[in-house]
């Protein structure tokens, strides 16, 4: 199997993989870290919604990349209204679903269903599709951006889905996806904490977080084409969905103040120096 860190750094010099079905995929490889190393390509990426990759992204994902692991941040709903994608049918690849937002109704292990089966769906409140996107806010935060909120919100309420989506990128024998629906806010939170793990600098953390607003416009016109996107994402201006520095930044801020940084809230919250070494060698060695 080609070994994607070796095409990529022998091709180009920026992370992202371009994909006939996503916008916002890129490997979390070639970020400077604090003991002057960097990151290393070809072991985790990180994307928006999988559900319309071509044939040839399957292949380069499969085949180049060697994607053995896809961590999925959806809710059940969403998982739920857009159906299996492609790589659902690669049996070399393994989904777990860890969901960082409030679920209402149904609690499942959804990839063991039939996402069409009638009764799967009888199960969920009446207006469970209007509750794609539950805005979520940390008691105590409410003085920060909506942004920060939100993002401390997953790690006050969704403590044991980061967790258990941290220890899901060293499950596998490849590499490993974390996505979510645009990429930027689940998946940017997971990968905030997966990169302070492997000693990544503050400042290439928050450069990483804030590369999608390269690609907002696109990003926001794909997520709108789907039903399952479309109001929210029209109801805002392209402006309010574009990612700011600023917002990782004091996110980092605060998980300084209060834990003693990002990996001091994973130690207390039980992610132990076992499982950081094994994220810090995924990522490093």
């Amino acid at each position: 199997m080609t070994s994607y860190g070796r095409r990529v750094t022998s091709t180009r010099t920026d992370r992202w993989l371009h994909l006939d079905g996503t916008t916002n995929t890129r490997d979390l490889g070639g970020l400077p870290t604090v003991d002057g190393g960097t990151t290393q390509f070809g072991r985790v990426l990180r994307s928006d919604n999988l559900q319309t990759l071509s044939d040839a992204d399957v292949r380069t994902l499969v085949e180049e990349v060697g994607l053995t692991e896809v961590i999925d941040l959806r809710t059940t709903a969403e998982i739920l209204m857009e159906g299996r994608g492609p790589l659902r049918a690669v049996d070399a690849v393994t989904h777990r679903h860890f969901t960082l937002l409030p679920e209402r109704g149904l609690r499942t292990d959804v990839f063991a269903a039939e996402e069409d089966d009638e009764e799967i769906r009888a199960q969920l409140p009446a207006d469970w599709a209007e509750s794609i996107l539950p805005r979520q806010h940390a008691p105590g935060d409410e003085g920060e951006p909506p942004a920060v909120r939100s993002y401390l919100g997953y790690l006050t309420d969704s403590a044991d889905n980061v967790l258990a989506a941290l220890r899901a990128l060293t499950a596998g024998p490849g590499a490993a996806v974390v996505h979510c629906a645009a990429g930027k806010d689940r998946t940017g939170v997971v990968s905030a904490l997966a990169l302070a793990v492997a000693g990544a600098t503050p400042e290439a953390i928050v450069a990483d977080y804030a590369q999608t607003a390269e690609i907002i416009d696109a990003l926001v016109a794909k997520l709108a084409s789907s039903s399952t996107y479309a109001e929210d994402m029209t109801r805002r201006d392209v402006a309010s969905h574009t990612p700011r520095a600023e917002s990782m930044r004091r996110v980092l801020e605060v998980l300084d103040q209060r834990w003693g940084g990002p990996v001091g809230w994973l130690e207390q919250h039980g992610f132990g120096a076992d499982e950081q070494s094994a994220l810090r060698a995924r990522l490093r060695d």
